[in-house]
């Protein structure tokens, strides 16, 4: 069943199991915006490109809750920027390849659209699940399709900057989705960063005390598990730290000062030296503030 969010913000998510009464207030769009937005997605239509809708609009449509937005997140495949460049170009926009390991983006004055093919710690590249597994939707008016609820919760998952911690947006995504998760994808997508999905399920329990039992059993009992099984074992020799995938700035000094190895340069990350230098160069001049990932 599709979803809508058109150009009023009319709201219908009636197949995506959307909480009653948990909207917040969206501002109307300006209408530059929205006309820009819009042109975007029809361009990308036409020209037959895929691409899937993420950030504000997608988390309404999973979650029922509304809120502010000054950008479009469109998710794409790396191997199709440059189709998807090309279009745009046609259709009257620059794209600039912002960070080439994950992040591009369309200026229209004001006016963004982020095109994101990867997360910024380099763990969760769009990859062809997120389309097999996408919802239909109208937004804007536009017939689009929604990057898909388990990726939405895996990439935002990591997302625990200081000045951003995307939680709570996880939480809601559970409150609101766990009847309809296919969870045994969920944990296939977290692999071996189960921790964090663990973490956040315990959470879960924390804020919503009520509802700690959408997360199944099975789950936790797996989870468990793995945990239980990790204490018996002799920890992994070497000094790793995984925080660097979970913030770009808040543990530089355990791999810059303190000799720890950094998880981005491991197998775990498709992040380069080089990304990770750029990325690391662009806290200080702040150019980029991070966008929301679904």
């Amino acid at each position: 069943m599709p979803l809508a969010l058109d150009g009023d913000h009319r709201f219908d998510c009636t197949a995506m199991a959307a909480t009653p009464g948990a909207s917040a207030s969206w501002e109307e769009l300006d209408p530059t915006s929205t006309s820009f937005y819009r042109h975007v997605l029809e361009s990308l239509n036409s020209a037959g490109v895929p691409f899937l809708v993420g950030g504000a609009f997608a988390f309404a449509c999973f979650t029922g809750i509304r809120r502010n937005t000054k950008d479009l997140d469109l998710f794409i495949r790396r191997g199709d920027y440059e189709r998807i460049e090309d279009a745009l170009r046609r259709a009257g926009y620059c794209t600039i390849l912002t960070h080439p390991h994950w992040l591009a983006k369309i200026h229209a004055g004001d006016d963004f659209v982020d095109l994101i093919f990867n997360s910024g710690n380099g763990i969760a590249p769009v990859d062809d699940g997120w389309f097999q597994h996408a919802e239909s939707a109208h937004v804007l008016g536009v017939p689009v399709r929604i990057a898909p609820a388990e990726e939405t919760l895996w990439s935002k998952a990591f997302i625990m900057e200081r000045e951003r911690y995307d939680g709570a947006d996880v939480a809601h995504l559970l409150k609101a989705q766990a009847h309809d998760l296919d969870w045994q994808r969920l944990l296939r997508r977290f692999g071996p960063q189960w921790r964090v999905l663990l973490s956040h399920v315990v959470l879960f329990g924390f804020v919503y005390p009520g509802e700690r039992s959408l997360v199944p059993g099975w789950v936790m009992d797996t989870l468990l598990d793995r945990l239980r099984q990790e204490t018996r074992q002799e920890p992994p020799q070497g000094r790793l730290c995984g925080g660097t995938l979970l913030s770009r700035e808040q543990y530089l000094e355990d791999v810059e000062q303190q000799g720890y190895e950094d998880a981005r340069m491991t197998s775990a990350s498709t992040m380069t030296p080089k990304d990770v230098a750029d990325w690391t160069g662009a806290i200080a001049s702040r150019q980029e503030p991070p966008p929301d990932p679904a």
